[in-house]
Formats: structure tokens, sequence, C-alpha cells
């Protein structure tokens, strides 16, 4: 029985204990067999065996995100410019209006979260004037996390909002003077608005969307994921909206494992939801790559604390506990496994109440529940989960608010928000992830650095020294520690005998690289179950997928690729920004590149005597 394939010659973070460093990995079937040292391994081979030297580059357990929304993303990824990453306004502005050059109508441009403002150079989001200037006729979305939307004066007409249109509950449409909507829609601190908003516009086609989720986890494997714990999602109804999924699954085509939460849909018929799903679906039902994974992250819409910090923590109706109740006997007496939504420690106390009185009837041992995002937990909260057996898992939603949460509550409550390192030190089961794609982007390097770094994107540092993980304890919250959480313990995370050989190569050493680099990492190979599904570089030979291009022909996947802009060139981005931009001069030193003199590593804030100095304007725009 000799291995499939055999890497040597690298450096192999194992994550195992009893051997924590390696030089050479054997797989067979999809699964680690030995792990050692080069002349070892090596022995092991046969004639079969494929020998790949990894030129002593490191290799470490494929990364695992938590909290994601990959069935609903992959549905719309190739519609979708991507701001994630993106560091100046300027270039995001540049790509838009390339976008709106080639999307045709009554097809929307379309930038769906995952970018906060705070992490461009000029600390602002476009105006609607701006917007409206780079897309007088065909409509543009722009979805600043879940607090609010802009819409140009063509999506407006589009969606038919006009003077008439009421105000949802939780929601506004902002008017001018007249009445009329002005295109700015604010989550107040429902996101309803935004979410409905969405959904009016145009679908891909079927087949389209086959391709679009293929592309989207293409951008996961990417980055070195090589699988996720799918949250749900409003508007995603169970199983009509999983039928790309599935599909894909049932023609052995996808290339992130996928364990999957149900969602509840309707307020008020939550119940019905769960009686009906817990009769037709097995709780674990499907394989190691696509699998059913329990109910959430949304259980009662009355327990919805919603995560907007630009607004006050809402107050949750008062028959919550009835109505999570309902649906958490019902879960219980099914054995199934489920993860609750909660940002205050305010929920996260009520719905303990519910816990432990169910457990008292129906003992809870043995299912893996746990509450999502938990950035207000207290201690107290943090003792009843341990004691309930239950656990958190946390995101990096604090990377892209940290800036808001401290001006509504101060820099102190930041300090700890949420508590990871405490957490870990209380013994929760405790993990990491994204919530992406609409809250925060999916790149999980942006949330390892979060978590060792403690800074938000936009570079403020929210959490100190003392409250951050050292680099083999975040690695950690994205392997071994999320797989508890998909009930796969034993199994996945590590770089060790009898795993599932899910196996990620960095584009730098992420032990020996900066700090500051940490969120640029990248990966040259990721393999899942022993078969490389991304590989760039000099291991591009590698690469085992074969993707056709992003469909339709205009997405801007083409153009753009993913995270950052990663498929367009500096060139072309600097072209792209001197297009857009609106001032009356250029400088006489960066021509329209103003972000770019902004975002350098230079004092910018000495405006007249540094500015002066070079005979550079970018400070006057």
């Amino acid at each position: 029985m000799h291995p499939d394939l055999i890497l040597h010659n690298a450096t192999v973070t194992t994550l195992d204990p009893a051997a924590p460093v390696a030089q050479a990995v054997a797989i067979r079937d999809g699964h680690i067999t030995e792990v050692g040292d080069d002349a070892r391994i090596l022995a092991l081979a046969g004639p079969g065996t494929r020998l790949v030297g990894m030129g002593k580059r490191r290799l470490v357990p494929g990364l695992i995100d938590n909290h994601t929304h990959v069935i609903r993303g992959g549905l719309n990824y190739n519609m979708e410019l991507r701001w994630d990453g993106v560091r100046s306004l300027a270039d995001a502005m540049a790509m838009l209006r390339r976008q709106v050059e080639i999307t045709p109508a009554p097809q929307w441009v379309r930038v769906v979260g995952g970018f906060t403002e705070h992490q461009f150079a000029e600390k602002r989001l476009p105006t609607l004037d701006e917007i409206n200037a780079v897309a007088p006729d065909t409509p543009v979305f722009l979805l600043h996390l879940y607090d609010r939307a802009l819409l140009n004066a063509a999506a407006l007409r589009a969606v038919g909002y006009d003077k008439d249109t009421p105000n949802p509950p939780g929601g506004e449409i902002q008017r001018d003077a007249k009445g009329n909507p002005t295109g700015l829609l604010l989550a107040k601190p429902n996101a309803g608005i935004l979410y409905a908003t969405l959904a009016r516009g145009p679908k891909l086609p079927f087949d389209y969307q086959l391709n679009s989720t293929r592309h989207f986890m293409r951008e996961l494997n990417r980055l070195g994921v090589t699988g996720v714990i799918d949250a749900g999602g409003g508007m995603q109804s169970y199983p009509e909206d999983y039928e790309i999924i599935q599909k894909l699954a049932d023609e052995d085509m996808l290339t992130v494992r996928l364990a999957y939460n149900l969602f509840t849909q309707k307020p008020k018929d939550e119940k019905e939801d769960f009686l009906r799903w817990t009769k037709s679906v097995t709780y674990r039902q499907g394989d190691d790559y696509f699998r059913h994974n329990g109910a959430g992250e949304m259980l009662v819409f009355s327990a919805a604390d919603f995560e907007d910090f630009r607004e006050p923590r809402p107050d949750l109706d008062p028959g919550m506990e009835d109505d999570l109740e309902g649906v958490v006997r019902i879960l219980a007496e099914n054995r199934w496994p489920w993860r609750m939504h909660a940002t205050y420690d305010e929920t996260i106390s009520r719905a303990l109440d519910v816990f432990e009185k169910v457990n008292r009837d129906i003992p809870l041992d043995g299912i893996n529940w746990f509450f999502d995002h938990a950035e207000t937990i207290s201690e107290r909260s943090i003792d009843r989960i341990a004691a309930l057996g239950g656990g958190v898992a946390v995101q990096h939603r604090m990377a892209y608010q940290g800036e808001y949460f401290v001006e509504r509550y101060g820099p102190c409550a930041a300090e700890a928000t949420p508590p990871v390192a405490r957490m870990l030190e209380m013994g929760v089961k405790t993990s990491a992830g994204t919530d992406a794609t609409r809250v925060a982007s999916y790149n999980p390097w942006v949330g390892l650095s979060w978590l060792i770094t403690g800074r938000t994107v936009g570079g403020l540092r929210v959490t100190p020294e003392r409250n951050c993980l050292d680099r083999e304890t975040a690695l950690r919250m994205w392997t071994e520690k999320v797989a508890w959480f998909s009930n796969d313990e034993g199994r996945r995370g590590r770089i060790a005998p009898g795993y599932l050989a899910d196996i990620t190569m960095p584009d730098r050493d992420f032990f020996a690289c900066p700090e500051a680099e940490i969120a640029e990492i990248t990966s040259d190979m990721t393999m899942v179950g022993g078969r490389v599904v991304f590989a760039k570089g000099d291991y591009a030979d590698l690469d085992e997928t074969n993707i056709p291009p992003a469909m339709p022909d205009w997405s801007p996947v083409r153009q753009f690729g993913g995270y950052a802009g990663w498929g367009a060139s500096d060139a072309q981005l600097t072209a792209r920004v001197a297009q857009s931009c609106g001032c009356a001069s250029a400088c006489g030193v960066h021509g329209h590149d103003h972000a770019g003199a902004w975002g350098a590593n230079l004092p910018v804030s000495d405006l007249k005597g540094f500015w002066g100095a070079l005979g550079c304007a970018c400070w006057a725009v």
C-alpha cells in the first residue's frame, strides 16, 4: 500500500503535539498516512508514487472558515465587483467606472460588502453624486457592511422606490426636501431593507450560477481555504437555493469542503421550518465534501440582534425566550446541533436561560451547539457556555467595524471585543472565521492578522497586545479548533496520520514574515483531499482544476479577479484612477494619482511644510 503522493523537502507545521514539525508528508486515497523526515517518508514510495519537492517551503493545514456564506455568495459572485482589500477610494471608483462601461442593460453593477470606508486612504465612502457621475444610466448598488446601501438614480428607478415608498420596519429610505429618495438606504438597525433591495436585481441563469460558485471556491482556494461551515442566510431557502451546490457535489466539482446549517426564513414560522427539516434531513447526511451541520445561524427572528455598531444595541422582543425554547426543544430532541447569531452579551445571557431550561429536560451532552460572533460576551456567559458543553465561533467583524465600535462605546470597551484570548484561557471551545461575504471579507489572512495584531483594516489598534494571539494559536483557531464546530475532531485541521489531506502552502512564511504582511498572504498551492485545487508560479503545473472563464463575459471576475482586484495590474488601475478623477487640475508630482500619494508611507499630515516642499498639491484635492 504505497502512497499516491509524497510532499518532501518541506517545512511542515503539523499542529500535532506529538510531532509538531516535519519534512515530508505521505498521502493515499485523500488521507495523510505518514508524516516525518525525508528519509523515512521517501522510503515508503512505490513505483506509482508521485514525488513533489517543496523547496523547503512552509506547509500548514488547510484553513477552515467557521462562519461564511459560500452557498449564497457563490450564486452571485460572478456579478459582484469586489472592493475587498482595495486601498484607495480612487482605485475603487476607477474599478466601478470600468465595470459600468462593460455592463449591459438591464444588468446592475453591484459592490456587495466585504469592505469598509476605513480601509481607503481617503477614509470615506463615495458620494451619491460621484456614483451618479460615473454611472448615469447603469444601476449601481453599493452595500457597505450591513449599515447602509448607496443606490444611484438608475438603481432607484430599477427598484421602483419613490416618494410614496414607505420605510420598512427598522430601516430608512433617506429623502430630500421634497420627499424623494436620495439613494441612501439605512439599517436602523434591521438590515432587511438592504437584503430586500439587493434581491430585486437580476439573477444569473442556472449554468452561470454553477460557474460562479466554482469561481468563488477557486478564489477561496487561492487564499488557502480548504473548508467552510456555511451559516445559511437571509433569502436563502432550503432546498431551492441549494440546488447549485448539490449539483456540484454530485458531480465531484467541489474544491472546498462545505458543512451547512439551515437558516429559518419566515418570522413566526420558525418552528414549522425546523419540524419539517428535522423530518426530511438527517444530521450529518452527505459526505466529507458536502454535509449537513445542523440549524442556524438564525433560529428565531425575535432573537436577532443586528451587528451595526453605528446604531444602539437593539432591545429584543420580550417574547424571545418562548420562541427560542420551542425551536431549541425540537433541535435537542432530534440531536441537531445549532449555531445562534448573537452580537451582544444581553442576547447571549437570555438565550442561555433557555438552553439551561431545555437541558434540564433534554440533556445537551454531545450536541455541538455554539454562539456566533459574541463581540461583547461576559465572563459569566463564557462560564455558562462551558458548563453546557457549548462553544463560541468568532469572526473578524471588528477588523471592519472597530472604528465604529470605539466611537460608540470607547476604546476600553473594544480592548477585548470579543475576548478571544480569555475564552481560550477559560477552556471554552473557540474558533475563527469571517462572516463573509457582506459584513466582512472572505480573506482568512485578514482574520489571522486581526487576531495577531489587534488592528482593523484601517490600521486602528483596537486590541492591546496582551489580548492578541501568537501566530501558532491564531493558526489553530483557523484549523484544528474549527473541527469541533463541524463535529470533525481528529479528522481535520492538522497534518497528521489519519487526517484528511487538506494542506496549504502560503506564498511567504507565515511564521517569519513581518506582521504587516500577514493580511497580504495568498497561497502558492492549496490541496484538498490530496488533490491540488490551486497552484501558481513554480507549482502551477500541479494544479488539477480546469474552470471555464467567468460567465457572463462582462463579469467583474474577468476584469479584476477577486480580493484587492488582483486580476487587474497596477498600471491598469493607475490609468483608471486618472480617468475617474474629477478634480480640476493634476498635481505637479503625482498627476491624478492622488490616492497613491496619500497612501504612501510619508508624513502626509504635514500638509503645508512637507507637501509644499515637494510641490505636491494632492493634499488640496
